[in-house]
C-alpha cells in the first residue's frame, strides 16, 4: 500500500521514518523509483511512498515532532491533537516541544484516566507511555515517565516543556490525552497534582530520579483527597546531597494544622492519618561543588477510610525495662515487603505518627493505636540485652527470661523475643528451668507446645547452635561459655495474653571447662533423646560437650547410641566418647573415633556422657545422638542367695561355739590354753634362749592385709604417684560430681594406648613366705626350730582339720 503525508507550512511539524536499531535492511522505502532506508518530511512537503515489504512495523519506527511557540506568539490552549492523520502503522513517538517564558509557567491537564508515574526501566502494560521534561533556559529536567490509568491529573512547569507520547504500531489511540490549560507563574520547578478518589496507593518520584534532584530547587505535590478518607506518606528510598548552605527538607501544608508548613527531615517518619487534601514540597540546597552528592526521593501515599478502632489506644509500659526494644510489624518483615498497592496496616504512636513498622525503646510509656482492618497480619519482635562485666556484681543475681506483660497484653501475636546475654571471657552463662524443664527438639522427639527456644553460643571465631528446646522435658540446667543468644519463637495462636507459663531463668557463673554442659533429671517413665549441638553442620573442631544424667534411686537407666560409630576421621587430635558413673571406683568407658561406640548398657547411678571432637578430615562432621530410658531396679537372685547362705554359716558357727562352751563346763577338764594374739606367751627367761621360728612367730598372720603392704614397693618406686607417659590415655580421676569426665589434652591424643586392651601382669610378692588369714590353734606346739624345717603342710592346713587331728574336737 502507498502512503501520502502532507504537511502545511504553519504546522511547524517534522515527520521522520528510520530503521529500527539492530534490524536487517531487508525492507526499504520506495519514493517513485528511488529506494531509501529513511525518510524525513518537513512543513510544506507532500510525499507519497511505499514499503518494499509487507510488515514494515518490524523494521521501521516513526517520529513526529511539533514545535509550539508560547513566547513570541499566542499559546494554542486546548487539546493537543495527533497530527498528521493517515500515518502508516509503525511504532511512533509524538513529541511536542513547547517554548515558554520562566515568568509564565505552563499547565498540562490530562484527561481521565490520568497518569501513573513509573520508575526508569519499568514498562507500561499497554506499551503506551508519556515522558515529561521541563526546559529552563538550556537545562532540561526529566519530570518523570508515566503510564495511563493513574492519579496524576495535572502538571505545572516553570518555563518550557517537552512532552513525548510513545505508541505501539497496533495502538488505536486517536487523541493525545492532554491539553495546554493555562499559563501561570509558579516560582518553583514544577507542581504535580495527584487526585485520589477512594482507597488506593500511589508511588511518586522526585524529578531526575534516580540521577538527582536539581541543586537548590523546590517542587510541590498537591494531593486531592476526599474529606472522608485518610492519607499517609511513607518514604521508601531517598538519598541526600552534600549541602554547603541551607538544608534539604520536606514541608507539608495540611489544612487545619496549627503549624503550617510542617517541616520534616527526609529521615523522619512522615505524617500519617491526614484527613483531606494536603500539599508536600521537596526543597534542595546549595551543594558542595567538589562533592555534590545526590538528592532523590521515592515515596508512597496510601489513602484508606478511617478505621473503627483508630481511637482505641493501647498502653505499652516499658518504663521499668532496660536495654529492650519492641518492634511491631507486618508478617514476613523484613525479608518480605507487601506490594505497595495492597491495603496496609499502620501502627501509630500518636494520631499523626504512623508507619508500617513501629519500634519502641525501653524506659518510656507509649500509647499506640492501629489503622488496620486485620490485626492478625501484625507481629511483635522484641529484643533485650543482659550483660555482666564483673562476676562480683552479677554472680548471685538471677534473671527471669520471660516475655513482659506489656507485650503479651497487646492484641497482636508475638513472633519472636530475643535475649542477648553478654559476658567477658571468664564469665559463663547458666540457663535453668526449675519447674517446666526443657526438651531438646530432635526428629524422634517433636515439640508440641506453642513456643520454643533457640539457643546459640557465639564467639568472634565461630557460632555454635546449641539446639532448639521447648518446655516439658528433662533438662534442668545448661551451662555455656561465650555470649549467648536465646530466641523465643511462637507457633500459631497459642501464645496469647500470657496463657502459657514461662519458666526460664539465667545467671552468670564462673568459668566452666567444657563448651557446654547439660544437667538432666528425666521422668522415669520417659525415653529421652539427646544430640550434639550444631546438628546441621556438625560439632566444631576441638569442642567438648557433657551431659550429666540423674538416675532416681530406685531406677536403672539404660544408655544407648543411635549409630555404631562416630562416622568421622581425624586430621589432628582424637575424638572421644567418655561414659562414667558417679560412684567411687566406677570404671570409665572410653571410645575413640576409630572404634565402635558402646552397646546399650545399664547405669545404676548418676552418670556423665562426654563427647569431644578432633579436627575432622575433609568435610566430615561429628554428629551423635543417644537415648536414655529407665526401669525399676531388679534385685539380683544371686545376691539374695549369698546373703542367706552367709547368714546360715554365721548361725552355724554361733551354735557350734555355744555347744563347745557348754561341753567344756560339763567335763570340768583342766583349762586348755587358748591362743590370744595380744598376750605374750613366752616363758620368762633370757632373751634368745628359746628362739621363735617364722612358723611359730605371729608376724605372718593378718586379719586384714593393707594395700600398702602388698603394693608398697610399687609406691616407693614412683614416690607415691604414677606419672603418665606422653600419648597414654589417662582415665578420669577427678572429684566425682563437680566436673564431667573428659579426655586428655589434645596434645596427648595422637596415638592413645588403652590399658583395657592388654592383660594386667600379676604383682610380684616381696617375700616367698606363705601368709595365712586365721589365728593359730591353741594347742599348737611351740618348737624353736625354723619354719623351713617343719612340714609345710602344717602351715597351710585349715584350722578345723588341724583340730580334728589333735583330738581337740568332740
Amino acid at each position: 500500500a502507498s502512503f501520502t503525508i502532507s504537511l502545511h507550512k504553519v504546522d511547524n511539524t517534522t515527520v521522520m521514518i528510520k530503521l529500527r536499531p539492530g534490524v536487517s535492511q531487508s525492507c526499504r522505502i520506495r519514493i517513485k523509483n528511488v529506494i531509501r532506508y529513511d525518510l524525513k518530511i518537513t512543513s510544506g512537503e507532500n510525499v507519497t511512498f511505499t514499503f518494499t515489504c509487507s510488515t514494515p512495523e518490524k523494521y521501521f519506527v516513526m517520529e513526529i515532532q511539533k514545535n509550539i511557540d508560547c513566547v513570541s506568539g499566542p499559546c494554542p490552549f486546548g487539546d493537543v491533537h495527533l497530527y498528521p492523520p493517515g500515518l502508516p502503522r509503525l511504532n511512533r513517538t509524538y513529541i511536542w516541544d513547547v517554548k515558554a517564558s520562566t515568568k509564565a509557567g505552563l499547565e498540562l491537564k490530562f484527561s481521565a484516566p490520568w497518569l501513573r508515574q513509573i520508575e526508569p526501566g519499568e514498562t507500561c502494560p499497554d506499551s503506551i507511555s508519556y515522558n515529561i521534561n521541563s526546559c529552563i533556559d538550556k537545562a532540561t529536567v526529566n519530570i518523570g515517565t508515566f503510564c495511563r490509568n493513574g492519579s496524576v491529573s495535572r502538571v505545572k512547569l516553570l518555563g518550557g516543556v517537552i512532552v513525548s507520547l510513545h505508541l505501539p504500531w497496533h495502538s488505536l489511540l486517536t487523541t493525545s490525552g492532554f491539553n495546554i490549560a493555562n499559563r501561570a507563574s509558579i516560582k518553583r520547578l514544577c507542581i504535580i497534582e495527584s487526585t485520589l478518589k477512594g482507597e488506593s496507593s500511589i508511588t511518586l518520584m522526585s524529578p531526575n530520579y534516580p540521577l538527582g534532584f536539581p541543586e537548590d530547587e523546590l517542587m510541590t505535590w498537591q494531593f486531592v483527597i476526599p474529606s472522608n478518607m485518610r492519607a499517609s506518606v511513607f518514604f521508601h528510598n531517598y538519598s541526600l546531597s552534600n549541602c554547603e548552605r541551607k538544608e534539604e527538607r520536606v514541608e507539608y501544608y495540611i489544612p487545619g494544622s496549627p503549624s503550617n508548613p510542617e517541616v520534616f527531615k527526609l529521615s523522619d517518619s512522615q505524617p500519617a492519618n491526614i484527613a483531606g487534601s494536603f500539599n508536600m514540597s521537596l526543597q534542595g540546597c546549595d551543594q558542595d561543588a567538589q562533592n555534590p552528592g545526590i538528592l532523590r526521593l521515592l515515596f508512597q501515599v496510601v489513602v484508606q477510610p478511617p478505621q473503627v478502632d483508630e481511637n482505641v489506644t493501647h498502653v505499652v509500659d516499658l518504663s521499668k525495662e532496660k536495654n529492650m526494644t519492641v518492634t511491631i510489624h507486618l508478617e514476613g518483615w523484613p525479608s518480605q515487603t507487601p506490594p505497595m498497592s495492597e491495603p496496609i496496616c499502620l501502627i501509630c504512636k500518636d494520631p499523626r505518627t504512623c508507619d508500617r513498622v513501629l519500634t519502641l525503646a525501653s524506659g518510656a510509656v507509649y500509647r499506640i493505636s492501629f489503622l488496620c482492618k486485620d490485626l492478625s497480619r501484625l507481629r511483635i519482635t522484641a529484643e533485650k540485652g543482659i550483660g555482666c562485666m564483673d562476676i562480683r556484681w552479677c554472680q548471685r543475681k538471677s534473671y527471669s527470661l520471660s516475655v513482659p506483660k506489656a507485650i503479651t497484653q497487646l492484641p497482636i501475636q508475638l513472633h519472636k523475643f530475643i535475649w542477648k546475654l553478654l559476658a567477658t571471657d571468664l564469665i559463663n552463662i547458666e540457663i535453668t528451668s526449675p519447674s517446666l524443664k526443657l526438651q531438646q527438639r530432635v526428629p524422634e522427639q517433636r515439640c508440641n507446645t506453642s513456643y520454643s527456644y533457640s539457643i546459640v553460643s557465639a564467639t568472634p571465631e565461630t557460632e555454635l547452635n546449641i539446639g532448639v528446646f521447648c518446655p516439658g522435658g528433662s533438662i534442668e540446667k545448661i551451662q555455656m561459655r561465650n555470649n549467648i543468644t536465646i530466641s523465643l519463637k511462637t507457633f500459631g495462636k497459642g501464645f496469647i495474653n500470657g496463657s502459657i507459663p514461662q519458666d526460664l531463668k539465667m545467671s552468670f557463673v564462673p568459668h566452666i571447662k567444657d563448651e557446654c554442659t547439660f544437667t538432666l533429671s528425666p521422668n522415669p517413665k520417659s525415653k529421652v533423646y539427646l544430640q550434639t549441638p550444631n546438628w546441621s553442620y556438625g560439632l566444631p573442631p576441638y569442642i567438648s560437650i557433657s551431659w550429666f544424667i540423674i538416675v532416681p534411686s530406685k531406677q536403672t537407666a539404660r544408655l544407648g547410641f543411635s549409630k555404631d560409630r562416630m562416622g568421622i576421621a581425624c586430621e589432628t587430635g582424637r575424638a572421644y566418647v567418655n561414659i562414667k558413673e558417679e560412684t567411687p571406683g566406677a570404671e570409665e568407658t572410653v571410645r575413640r573415633e576409630d572404634e565402635l561406640l558402646p552397646q546399650p548398657r545399664n547405669m545404676h547411678h548418676n552418670f556423665w556422657v562426654n563427647i569431644s571432637n578432633c579436627k575432622p578430615v575433609d568435610k566430615t562432621q561429628l554428629t551423635l545422638q543417644f537415648w536414655v530410658t529407665f526401669a525399676d531396679k531388679q534385685i539380683d537372685l544371686g545376691i539374695i542367695l549369698a546373703v542367706v547362705a552367709g547368714a546360715g554359716v554365721l548361725m552355724a558357727i554361733g551354735l557350734t561355739v555355744c555347744c563347745v562352751k557348754k561341753k567344756k563346763k560339763k567335763t570340768q577338764n583342766p583349762m586348755v590354753g587358748v591362743y590370744n594374739a595380744n598376750v605374750n606367751t613366752q616363758m620368762p627367761g633370757k632373751k634368745g634362749l628359746f628362739g621363735k621360728g617364722r612358723q611359730n612367730n605371729e608376724s605372718h598372720v593378718y586379719a586384714v592385709i593393707d594395700d600398702a603392704v602388698v603394693y608398697g614397693h610399687l609406691l616407693k618406686e614412683s614416690n607415691g604417684s604414677v606419672a603418665p607417659e606422653v600419648d597414654v590415655y589417662r582415665p578420669f580421676d577427678g572429684p566425682i560430681g563437680s566436673l564431667p569426665p573428659s579426655p586428655p589434652p589434645f596434645s596427648f591424643r595422637k596415638d592413645i594406648k588403652r590399658s583395657s586392651n592388654t592383660e594386667e601382669e600379676p604383682l610380684p610378692l616381696t617375700d616367698q613366705d606363705t601368709y595365712t588369714f586365721a589365728h593359730q590353734k591353741s594347742g599348737q606346739s611351740k618348737d624353736s626350730g625354723d619354719a623351713n624345717e617343719k612340714d609345710k603342710g602344717d602351715t597351710s592346713m585349715p584350722l578345723l582339720e588341724k583340730k580334728e587331728q589333735d583330738g581337740l574336737m568332740e
